[in-house]
């Protein structure tokens, strides 16, 4: 875990599945996609991939000529691609922006993001198609972000980086009975010593019962004795 860092230096999809990283196996049949992808950035593509960025979550309302139009706030705008359907033409809802110096590269980076844009909360982040070494695109099941719905999270980039691994020390315990017999099995004599205490106890309780309804029963009678002798001498005096 020393190599440990919450984005990502190199595309693992069976990584970028896990939610700190140390997953073993896939949990989801994207991941195996994309472990089984052969991915080549389009070589279509131009521009410095090290000054440009990588702009999600546009409005499909937002032309080219907008997003320039804010990212010239952060320094002078080389190129903006938005990007769209090959069928319909329309936006796909992310664009990548080239500047002509790092300077306003970092600063639209650290800036921009989560900047509205007609009414979109925008994510912004830095190109990772051709600067991160075994990206595999989201359309393959790789990529990083993803939807809750879905369950195909993905983690290691910016807007959702790894979890720090919680590692527990390999301390032996007994709560599960692991350890030596002595420490599992109770001693006989104890066992016998708690049982017949509580045995005594009961009795114990049964007797203070009787005793206290001995007398009550004894006045009782008593005083049944008393009234009738009280009957007796009344008829006789009579």
């Amino acid at each position: 875990m020393a190599d440990w860092a919450p984005i990502a230096r190199e595309y693992d999809p069976l990584k970028a599945g896990s939610i700190d990283g140390t997953d073993e196996e896939p949990h989801d049949r994207a991941v195996w996609r994309a472990m089984l992808a052969r991915y080549v950035p389009n070589r279509g593509v131009t521009g410095d991939p090290h000054l440009t960025l990588f702009v999600a979550r546009l409005n499909p309302q937002t032309t080219e000529d907008k997003v320039r139009e804010v990212f010239s706030r952060y320094g002078d705008v080389r190129r903006v691609r938005l990007v769209r359907d090959l069928v319909t033409g329309f936006s796909k809802g992310y664009a990548f922006v080239e500047y002509r110096e790092e300077r306003a590269l970092l600063k639209a980076h650290r800036d921009a993001n989560r900047l509205v844009i007609d009414q979109h909360e925008v994510f912004v982040d830095f190109e990772l198609e051709r600067t991160l070494k075994g990206w595999i695109p989201r359309r393959l099941g790789g990529g990083f972000g993803g939807k809750k719905e879905s369950g195909q999270l993905r983690f290691g980039g910016r807007d959702r980086p790894f979890r720090k691994p919680i590692n527990l020390p390999n301390v032996k315990t007994d709560f599960y009975g692991e350890g030596s017999s002595e420490k599992r099995s109770w001693p006989r004599e104890g066992t016998r010593d708690w049982r017949t205490r509580e045995r005594d106890h009961e009795r114990s309780k049964e007797k203070r019962w009787g005793e206290r309804e001995r007398p009550w029963g004894d006045s009782e009678r008593d005083s049944r004795e008393e009234r009738s002798r009280g009957r007796d001498r009344r008829d006789r005096d009579r």
